[in-house]
């Protein structure tokens, strides 16, 4: 009654995924201040991987557009491929706020450990760029070599240590201080799969939060913003972020 939603997915009479939001303000000038404040995505483990957190973020689309709100955000953790590759690639999100320290000291078996750092999306819901990605026929996603063609470039780069996980360096791409020469487009590497790597190795996974915190705060001083997602599956699946500069990248 109040704008606030609450959207269920079922199987007979289980309930086996929801989705929950509510109405928010933003003190950011440059967007609305009213938006629609998307909480929590759930899907039961057994479920997972049959497109759902999809069909539900759809249906929310669809209601707020109905109610006449422009813009919806969340947060996630950035290095979780699988929903970096839901909001981003799938969904048409796109993000350029990096937030440290969200919720504290986190206790539960996702997050324990490790600071609760997150990025802000935001979901431009009447853009052209989310239409094309919920419409019955979505545009054909990128994957890594048309990126790579089109002329991006890898900002951080990664090796396999003996355990055979990924290990970040301390490398990264030098860009030119004359933002009118930076590079475009850029690719950002995550672990394919962090929670792995994070039972695997705390260590290395804390190595790889400050890590990744230090590249999205630096590349997002920068002017670059995430406009899309990929993850090439194999033997040694990858995943990369890709960020690019210039506001003719949102229409796509």
């Amino acid at each position: 009654k109040n704008g606030g939603l609450i959207i269920g997915a079922y199987e007979d009479e289980q309930i086996i995924g929801f989705v929950f939001g509510f109405l928010g303000f933003t003190s950011r000038p440059d967007l609305p201040k009213l938006k629609h404040c998307s909480h929590q995505l759930g899907v039961l483990a057994e479920f997972e991987g049959r497109g759902i957190g999809f069909k539900l973020k759809r249906a929310q689309w669809q209601m707020v557009r109905k109610q006449g709100i422009k813009l919806v955000t969340w947060t996630f953790d950035p290095l979780l491929s699988r929903n970096a590759l839901l909001n981003i690639a799938k969904l048409g999100a796109v993000s350029s706020l990096y937030k440290r320290e969200v919720y504290g000291q986190m206790r539960d078996g996702l997050n324990a450990g490790l600071p609760s750092d997150r990025l802000q999306i935001d979901w431009w819901v009447n853009s052209d760029r989310v239409a094309q990605r919920l419409s019955s026929k979505p545009r054909r996603r990128l994957d890594l070599a048309h990126f790579l063609e089109g002329g991006a470039l890898h900002y951080n780069r990664s090796r396999l240590n003996d355990a055979g996980l990924p290990v970040p360096l301390d490398e990264l791409l030098e860009l030119p201080d004359d933002h009118d020469d930076a590079q475009a487009v850029l690719l950002v590497e995550i672990p394919s799969d962090f929670q792995a790597l994070k039972t695997a190795d705390m260590e290395l996974a804390l190595q790889w939060r400050l890590h990744s915190r230090l590249v999205f705060e630096n590349l997002f001083d920068l002017g670059y913003l995430i406009t899309d997602f990929v993850f090439l599956p194999g033997q040694l699946p990858r995943s990369y972020y890709v960020l690019s500069r210039g506001d003719h990248t949102l229409g796509d």
